[in-house]
């Protein structure tokens, strides 16, 4: 099928910019810039990062979709600049270069992990810079700018997206029941994480991971709260929301993994002590009804549907590719051993993977939502939205202003 809200993004890692085209915004939905540009920032932030993050200092500027403030139902257009194009206008121009020019930062040395050598096979590209300046994460601020926008759609149905860091190099965050976390101590965590004690000793892995040359990966946990039920189908494989999650969160760099609810540990338990059984919330009129779970283990998902409760995802990071004491490679054009290729990269990025991955679960639920309810304007999904939660006896959430 194809999404009711879709996002395109273009741009190389040190080109002019990154840009965004988010397609099937409803009209009328109020945008502001600066929401989208805190959404940028707390993508750049993180114990770990490398000398990119001082160097931009991301902003988003609206070219199309939106006027005065609200969208006009025509495609978003969003663009990020990349400060760092001065520094790299020659290599990265779109203009023929002068007979005889070469390029100083040609890249013939594949690195382990990353897309250089399968990129290179596949397009043709014996300079592997034409692969990386793609495969980079900087693609990454296009999807963060996108899925900003997207939040401030599911926030008129007073829906949240949040993500906080389980793990960082086999170093463990507490476990804190969702409704108990802090999630104002994660935001303020460079870690993310509002687990000091744990924060301190994935910072002291981080340390030693650049005092080695190596890099570290992670786990972190992507939710959705006050979805309503009824996101999603059951009827076909691609309408299954799961699937759907499962497809975007593992589209971002580096991630190898995603379980949704209990996951991987699921498999290893009983039924009886995975299945969240049903309660009664309140007593509901004729023909509606209203439940309670006393436990999450699904996710929220049933059926590749939204049960109302919370949605749970873990994403699990590989460590960056890039490392600053290389591993072994071969030169594609003399065939000789030699170390892999270093670019200026993190030791570690997870607590601003959480940030993408809630922009590519955002985007996920919002098109969801707008399958659901249609319309070409908010008024309307929030007419049908009504009368959704009328039919089944839920109350209406108040829109969060804050997104």
């Amino acid at each position: 099928m194809r999404d009711a809200i879709s996002l395109t993004t273009a741009g190389e890692s040190h080109g002019p910019a990154v840009t965004a085209i988010l397609t099937g915004m409803p009209s009328g939905l109020a945008v502001s810039a600066a929401h989208i540009d805190r959404d940028l920032a707390r993508r750049q932030v993180g114990y770990g990062r490398g000398g990119r993050m001082h160097i931009e200092q991301d902003r988003a500027r609206i070219l199309g979709g939106i006027r005065h403030g609200r969208t006009l139902g025509s495609p978003v257009c969003l663009m990020i600049e990349n400060r760092d194009w001065a520094n790299w206008q020659d290599e990265m121009s779109a203009e023929a270069q002068a007979e005889g020019w070469t390029s100083a930062r040609e890249v013939r040395v594949p690195r382990p992990g990353h897309a250089d050598l399968a990129g290179g096979a596949k397009y043709g590209h014996v300079d592997m810079r034409n692969v990386l300046e793609r495969a980079s994460a900087r693609e990454t601020a296009g999807r963060v700018a996108g899925g900003a926008v997207c939040r401030q759609l599911l926030a008129q149905f007073g829906v949240a997206v949040r993500s906080r860091t389980i793990s960082i190099g086999g170093v463990s965050a507490s476990w804190v029941a969702l409704e108990d976390e802090d999630w104002g101590a994660v935001e303020a965590s460079d870690m993310h994480c509002a687990d000091e004690e744990s924060a301190e000793g994935m910072r002291q892995r981080i340390d030693e991971a650049r005092d080695a040359g190596d890099s570290l990966g992670g786990v972190v946990e992507v939710v959705a709260t006050d979805l309503p039920p009824g996101l999603g189908s059951y009827v076909s494989w691609q309408d299954r929301l799961d699937g759907r999650l499962a497809q975007a969160l593992m589209s971002v760099p580096a991630m190898k993994g995603v379980e949704i609810g209990g996951g991987f540990e699921s498999a290893g338990l009983a039924g009886s002590e995975v299945h969240d059984p049903i309660g009664l919330a309140a007593a509901p009129e004729a023909g509606q009804w209203w439940v309670s779970r006393s436990s999450n283990n699904a996710g929220g998902l049933e059926g590749g549907v939204t049960n109302g409760e919370p949605v749970v995802a873990r994403v699990a990071m590989k460590p960056i590719p890039t490392l600053m004491q290389p591993l072994a490679s071969v030169d594609v054009v003399t065939g000789e051993a030699t170390e892999a290729h270093a670019e200026r990269s993190d030791v570690c990025a997870v607590p601003a993977a959480g940030v993408v991955c809630e922009a590519m679960m955002a985007l996920v639920l919002a098109s969801a939502m707008r399958e659901k309810l249609g319309g070409d304007c908010v008024a309307d999904m929030r007419a049908a939205w009504s009368a959704y939660m009328g039919r089944l006896g839920l109350p209406w959430r108040d829109a969060d202003p804050d997104g």
